[in-house]
């Protein structure tokens, strides 16, 4: 097994070898540019990760692996488009640098990119790796349209906030750790233990990320603290604190997140006010802590060795400890 830092080494040496330098230009250099912008490479390393975990060298996943990346990329891309986003990384979107038009048909490309990296495979780890793929991209779209409609309603319960943030964001990660087992030729049960396990990290990873927009810090979390309180987006914080607060509350909760005040920053410190007076934030934590302990009661019925178990342990102890 390698360190995280290595696999991600080397699944950058793979993308960067990846020849996307096609015609037309218009259609790949914004392929090639979204891929450039760099991140955390999480879910690939993944793959990478669960490969080696059922004895397959991890270079035989490295095409599985860009796949996930290419996809999670393709989504990105046409999320930006949906919310209008300027910055990616801190770079300017797809969208911005060309067009909404090349944004729509780049990222159409990189879908069936996607697709094409699985014909590197024989016959059954490709049929198997696509089966997965076809029913983790619907779900994507699925929590996509889900966090769309939460947008513009004022009921959604805490069950469907979980349901929207397991499809949008944690099915690709426990997709990305099962396409290794599956590479490995990992038993059944195994590939969908590993992939419950990834799910579960995957929830608590997106309820920490609620939790840092609001309580992180501003050096260290990459992105403008209270991002999600300024676009009145209804993270589990929210939903959790007015589950918890008097009538008198809710109301100034409702209006506070229905408002779009020239001062964000007195947005932002009254509504994290009423996150901790209420008890939300301790409650998030509480959740946050509860699916990374779903995710490791999972590691007792993988037919790994213990020390491959305390390895994606203290993979997971480190992303629920991350400030970023």
């Amino acid at each position: 097994m390698l360190s995280i830092e290595k696999y991600q080494d080397a699944f950058i040496t793979y993308l960067n070898e990846y020849s996307i330098a096609k015609e037309p230009k218009g259609l790949y250099d914004p392929i090639r540019y979204i891929l450039s912008l760099g991140g955390k490479r999480l879910r690939p390393v993944l793959t990478l990760m669960a490969s080696e975990i059922f004895n397959s060298d991890y270079k035989t996943s490295l095409n599985a692996a860009l796949s996930i990346e290419v996809f999670h990329n393709f989504s990105l891309l046409h999320d930006d488009i949906m919310d209008a986003a300027p910055l990616r990384r801190g770079q300017t979107t797809v969208h911005e640098k060309w067009d909404v038009n090349t944004g729509i048909l780049s990222g159409d490309a990189m879908l069936i990119m996607a697709y094409q990296l699985f014909e590197n495979y024989d016959p059954n780890t490709f049929q198997a790796l696509a089966k997965l793929f076809g029913k983790t991209a619907l779900e994507v779209c699925e929590g996509q349209q889900y966090d769309v409609d939460f947008e513009t309603r004022d009921d959604v319960t805490i069950a469907e906030y979980l349901k929207m943030i397991e499809y949008k964001t944690a099915v690709l990660v426990g997709a990305a750790m099962k396409m290794g087992a599956i590479v490995a030729n990992a038993s059944l049960e195994d590939q969908n233990n590993i992939y419950e396990f990834g799910k579960n990290l995957g929830i608590a990873f997106q309820l920490q990320d609620d939790f840092l927009d609001a309580f992180g810090d501003p050096k260290t979390f990459g992105k403008q603290v209270g991002g999600d309180i300024i676009e009145n987006k209804k993270t589990y914080l929210y939903l959790k604190a007015l589950e918890f607060s008097s009538e008198a509350d809710k109301i100034m909760l409702r209006q506070l997140f229905n408002s779009n005040p020239d001062n964000t920053n007195a947005k932002v410190d009254t509504a994290k006010q009423f996150f901790v007076n209420s008890g939300s934030s301790d409650a998030t934590k509480e959740a946050i802590e509860d699916y990374t302990n779903k995710a490791f009661a999972v590691l007792g019925t993988l037919n790994i060795s213990q020390e491959k178990k305390q390895i994606l342990k203290t993979f997971g102890d480190s992303l629920m400890k991350r400030t970023v």
